[in-house]
């Protein structure tokens, strides 16, 4: 007889789930019927929570167990009890504090892990070792890191309220004339949001773009970095040389006498050292049309018709936060707000500039109206902190010095590194060389669901519930919905909650009272929901209990603020409501920054040639990118993710022209290279990538080949090929795009894919013989 299915809801960084169980294991899960636009990645679900990969028992490196000099990423693993887990791990902790200090524990562990208020892994593992005397951290994002550095020197104040304040698109859909996109805006990147997207609403906002008549204009390498629907024009300049155009377009914009004077003496500071620069004044090199066109790519006549289409029309600048991750980003940044300034529409209905539309799918569409409570990750006694870039470097270089943001910092030695929640073997780059970093600490801790990478180079990794073996309740850093996540299956083997973990280390190490409150998970859940009831109340929205809340639908609440326009206070009344700047105002040139004296940041938009560089050994210029399948790297063993690979790889995006000149074929089998490393991927030969470039996927679990040339990633990870040199000493910030590679046709006997499987187990060598 077959068992009846048992519908419960769920909520994840793509949407709201409706978790379909029958006999106590997952079947499926399926969208909400609230969604106007779901996101396929539910499909992941049940094949990534109940595949091969998945960790069922504690597991400790057989050469970390028995002192062996051996390589993480190549050893066996011996899988143990919780009770021989914990105690290792105790024991661990107290060493390591009473040699060296909490400064050699490094728990920075960044990564979106699971959607949830209370078990969200990083927040549980910061309060557990805060309470243990604290830990190294890492400070910002793979994301938007430079802007989150260089914009409060710009713009003023924390960048993450700019995003949060961008001009809402239904205001674009009703007052703006033209839309250029600087990186275009990928729909894929919109089905996500960290914390939760329960209604994917960019689709409808920009199907009412294009019914007002609304023009876009696309600069990007991949044609399909915009929205069909939107009928945009594409321009596809060499990756990498967007500074270069913005640049040009605001010499055109001056030259011509089409920016905004006005707007300029009362807004900004510093406009006269900008145009000085753009002019050639300080390099004898005017950044003309002509100019950008030699390093782009794009005619010099395109640019100039472009600036003044953007000066006559009612125009937004959208500049895509992918950009930035690119050496000297931070200049891009920089040339997209003296643009913007230059126009004068800053703090107009559908003018102005957003940096990061589409980074995730609630910018510029909702916020939510007050914020959730949220379990306190307590005070930290470390101080200490690494760029979230230089993890690499922090792990082989310790003692170091380095610049970030006006500072000059020392490296910490890290003799314990504890991971949960991420995946630093997709989001780093220079994969080969992060291997190495992680041969140097004592100790790798990795709290894992599934056999990753990183699990993979860890010496003992515990396996931990998903989201939906625990109750929760989800509510997104941005959402303006609140989603009842009650447990609907048993974690798997011995999989736990980690706030069970936690809390059994706790009563090892003396820590129990301070990391518990004397609460359970339930306690917490409801002291939680308290804490969001009560701020409900405040703004005039009302919630249920906890039990009829966790018993029902999702609750909706008011859009805080509709009709959004950045900057538009600033605009009315800059002297009421001035920038957080030194000024008060925008700062096109800031005396703070230049007093850094870096030489690659002179304290305005600058151009800086790319260091990986065109040429005959490397000529293609490597782009990768969230895919549509999959977020990052999570689930890459689900049913969506795998039905877009070819045998097995993650397709590259090749121009026909770039191909035939390699004889490569749709659906062949590729190697892309470079010094760096190379990895194995299948060919898609398309005209919606620019001749000259390359896009990879990201996110394909890392399947190093330790017997092929530079241990070749079987798989398809492009971050084996980007370099670890980030964007400048600005901000230190990731600089995935800007790497040249080659590419040419796999001829060998196609090496079986092991990422989605287990490592390989042993018996523990010290009770082997014994009865």
């Amino acid at each position: 007889m077959t068992s009846e299915i048992t519908k419960t809801l769920t909520s994840s960084h793509w949407g709201i789930g409706v978790v379909h169980t029958r006999g106590g294991q997952i079947a499926a899960v399926r969208s909400h019927s609230s969604d106007p636009d779901p996101s396929p990645l539910n499909d992941n679900m049940v094949g990534g929570l109940t595949g091969r990969a998945r960790v069922l028992r504690p597991a400790i490196r057989k050469g970390w167990l028995t002192g062996e000099d051996t390589e993480r990423g190549r050893d066996t693993y011996v899988e143990v009890s919780w009770e021989k887990a914990l105690d290792l791990i105790a024991a661990d902790l107290r060493r390591v504090r009473a040699a060296y200090g909490n400064d050699a524990i490094f728990a920075g562990s960044y990564g979106w892990a699971s959607a949830g208020r209370f078990h969200h892994a990083q927040s549980q593992l910061k309060r557990f070792l805060n309470t243990f005397g604290g830990f190294v951290r890492s400070e910002g994002n793979y994301s938007y890191n430079a802007a989150l550095v260089a914009m409060p020197h710009i713009v003023g104040g924390d960048f993450r309220r700019h995003i949060a304040e961008a001009t809402r698109w239904s205001v674009i859909a009703e007052h703006s004339e033209l839309v250029v996109l600087f990186g275009g805006m990928a729909m894929r990147n919109t089905q996500i949001c960290d914390g939760g997207a329960s209604k994917h609403r960019m689709a409808g906002h920009l199907e009412q773009c294009a019914k007002n008549g609304v023009r876009f204009v696309s600069l990007s390498p991949l044609r399909t970095d915009v929205s069909e629907g939107l009928n945009a024009k594409w321009i596809a300049p060499k990756p990498g040389s967007d500074t270069a155009i913005m640049l040009a377009l605001a010499h055109s914009l001056l030259e011509r006498g089409l920016h905004d004077q006005e707007f300029l003496d009362r807004y900004t500071v510093g406009f006269e050292r900008v145009a000085a620069y753009l002019r050639g004044a300080s390099d004898g090199t005017p950044k003309s049309a002509d100019w950008a066109a030699e390093i782009s790519g794009v005619d010099a006549e395109e640019i100039v018709n472009l600036a003044a289409d953007m000066a006559t029309h009612r125009t937004m600048i959208a500049c895509a936060a992918g950009l930035q991750r690119a050496d000297w980003g931070e200049q891009t940044l920089w040339a997209c707000v003296t643009l913007a300034s230059m126009l004068g529409q800053i703090g107009l209905p559908g003018g102005g500039y957003t940096i990061g539309y589409g980074v995730n799918g609630h910018i510029g569409n909702i916020t939510r109206p007050f914020r959730w409570g949220a379990l306190p990750q307590g005070a930290n006694p470390v101080d200490d902190f690494i760029p979230v870039a230089m993890i690499s470097d922090m792990l082989l270089t310790p003692g170091a010095t380095y610049r970030y943001n006006g500072q000059t910092r020392t490296l910490p030695h890290a003799r314990l590194v504890w991971w949960a929640g991420g995946n630093p073997f997709h989001h780093h780059q220079n994969l080969n060389r992060l291997r190495r970093a992680f041969q140097r600490p004592k100790t790798v801790i990795v709290n894992e669901i599934n056999w990753t990478a990183t699990a993979r180079h860890a010496d003992i990794v515990l396996p931990v519930a998903a989201a939906q073996e625990r109750t929760d309740f989800g509510a997104g850093r941005s959402d303006n919905i609140l989603v009842p996540m009650p447990k609907a299956v048993d974690a798997p083997g011995e999989a736990r909650v980690e706030y069970d973990i936690y809390t059994d280390l706790a009563k090892r190490l003396g820590t129990f009272e301070a990391f518990t409150e004397n609460r359970s998970e339930e306690d917490w859940l409801r002291h939680l929901w308290a804490k969001t009831q009560q701020a409900a109340q405040n703004f005039g929205a009302p919630l249920p209990d906890w039990d009829d809340f966790l018993a029902g639908d999702i609750i909706e609440l008011p859009d805080p603020n509709p009709e959004q326009v950045f900057l538009s206070e600033f605009r009315a009344d800059p002297s009421a409501h001035p920038r957080p700047t030194p000024s008060g105002r925008i700062e096109l040139f800031s005396e703070t920054v230049a007093g850094f004296d870096l030489p690659d940041c002179t304290g305005h938009a600058t151009w800086n040639s790319p260091r990986d560089r065109s040429s005959s050994k490397f000529p293609l210029a490597l782009v990768s990118g969230q895919p549509g399948t999959r977020l990052h790297s999570q689930y890459d063993n689900g049913a969506v993710s795998l039905g877009d690979k070819i045998a097995g790889r993650e397709p590259v995006l090749i121009h026909p022209d770039d191909a035939a000149v390699r004889d490569i074929s749709d659906g062949d089998i590729v190697e892309l290279f470079n010094d760096r490393g190379r990895c194995l991927a299948g060919a898609l030969v398309t005209e919606n990538i620019s001749p000259g470039a390359v896009f990879l996927w990201t996110g394909a679990w890392y399947d190093p080949d330790f017997d092929a040339p530079d241990h070749r990633d079987r798989h398809g990870n492009p971050n084996v090929l980007t370099h670890d040199r980030r964007t400048s000493e600005f901000s230190q910030s990731p600089a995935a795009h800007s790497a040249q590679v080659e590419v040419q046709k796999f001829d060998g006997p196609l090496p079986k894919i092991t990422a989605h499987d287990t490592p390989t187990f042993s018996e523990d060598p010290r009770t082997q013989g014994k009865a």
